[in-house]
């Protein structure tokens, strides 16, 4: 896909001679040219608060930020734009299910489910809701190569089971897991299952109906948008009958001094003035991804997982984690020897390539594949080359002789 770099300003840097080569997408995506203009055109033409003002700059700038929800809702297959929910980002999304829904839902005895490989954003809060209502909450295992456990999950997910809680990509390995399996063991129990997609939607077809989960959550920044605006899709039933998260403006319909009656949804979970400039810039993101076509982002993700693999394979002082390359997308988490993760990545960033160091917020992941120290992470989207691979590979080859 070289003919989209163009639209990427930052690709244009260079250290010294060396164009910079960013292979650190599971972090954070580069934007286009197209996403940073929308921004620029609403803070310069439409700029006003939403849903306040009947003058006409809050009417079109009302207007823009509902087309947001639209946009998204079509984009993942919810049925109405009023199970999009902005948020900040995943981790807020999460938190707002572990409050609004999980602590009237769990009680002591109950059991909360989720996995070793999680990021922290899907570990923490149902650690706190667990500590919170007395409740238990249970890991499914990891394989050696990081996929998870099935036949362990058939045995942790039980009658007790209110909540499962699993990403749908790991951020460390790019290991796809098996959603549909871990969403049938939960039905059969009746437990609702959140969904951390953060690593999916930007890379791959996405469609809530189909995946059959009750909540998702993903980021914008991860998908070419900005910073700041985060998505909670929920189904609509769960989302009318659960509790506020946030109390304040914008989320109510009625108050008086005895007490408050809430909007109706999406607006009920959108305390305050939101980020109304970055759902717009999530929803040019969308624009751009769609032109694009998500088969087509995720086939040149796996051309470069491919050629990554092999090459990197070949060193035999490389040690990569994590499973086959059919079961994972475009990320490569490795390790090598005799040098420390921070070092190698420190040697990448003397030639350009930006690459992860470190547990890449999912310590006890790292841990149970054997990489307690952490490990350096090259991760793939649409702008990336096999030039820049071949950058990576020689980078670590200096990094091995100087520092090894």
């Amino acid at each position: 896909m070289k003919d989209v770099r163009e639209d990427f300003p930052t690709l244009k840097m260079r250290f010294g001679e060396r164009p910079l080569c960013y292979l650190d997408n599971a972090a954070t995506t580069l934007r286009p040219v197209q996403v940073i203009e929308c921004m620029d055109r609403f803070y310069r033409d439409c700029n006003a608060n939403i849903h306040r003002g009947i003058y006409h700059l809050s009417v079109k700038a009302s207007k823009m930020y509902d087309q947001a929800h639209e946009r998204v809702a079509r984009f993942i297959g919810a049925r109405s734009w009023k199970e999009i929910i902005f948020t900040r980002n995943t981790t807020e999304s999460i938190n707002l299910v572990a409050y609004a829904f999980g602590d009237a839902l769990v009680k002591e005895g109950d059991e909360i489910v989720t996995t070793v490989s999680e990021h922290h954003s899907n570990m923490i809060p149902w650690q706190r809701l667990a500590a919170r209502a007395r409740a238990s909450l249970r890991y499914i295992p990891v394989m050696p190569d990081g996929t998870l456990n099935l036949e362990e999950a058939r045995k942790i997910i039980t009658p007790r089971t209110r909540i499962v809680a699993l990403q749908h990509v790991s951020n460390v390995l790019g290991t796809v897991h098996p959603v549909s399996d871990i969403v049938e063991m939960a039905k059969k129990v009746g437990a609702l299952v959140v969904l951390d997609a953060a690593q999916s939607v930007p890379h791959m077809p996405f469609d809530v109906k189909e995946l059959g989960v009750d909540f998702a959550a993903f980021s914008g920044h991860k998908m070419l948008g900005p910073t700041g605006i985060g998505v909670l899709w929920g189904r609509g039933e769960l989302l009318e009958d659960g509790d506020v998260f946030l109390t304040g403006g914008s989320m109510i319909s009625e108050v008086t001094l005895e007490g408050a009656k809430w909007n109706t949804l999406p607006w009920k979970y959108e305390a305050g003035t939101p980020n109304i400039c970055g759902a717009i810039g999530l929803s040019a993101a969308i624009d751009y991804l769609e032109a694009i076509g998500l088969e087509n982002v995720l086939a040149h993700e796996k051309s470069l997982l491919e050629y990554a693999y092999e090459r990197l394979s070949s060193l035999d002082f490389v040690k990569i984690y994590g499973p086959r390359i059919d079961k994972r997308i475009g990320v490569i988490s490795f390790n090598v020897e005799g040098v420390h993760p921070h070092d190698v990545a420190q040697a990448c960033d003397s030639l350009g390539v930006a690459v992860r160091s470190g547990h890449h917020c999912a310590q006890p992941l790292s841990v149970a594949v054997g990489a307690k120290h952490g490990t350096a992470r090259a991760s793939f989207y649409i702008y990336n080359t096999k030039d820049e691979v071949d950058a990576l590979v020689e980078a670590v080859v200096i990094a091995k002789k100087e520092l090894g």
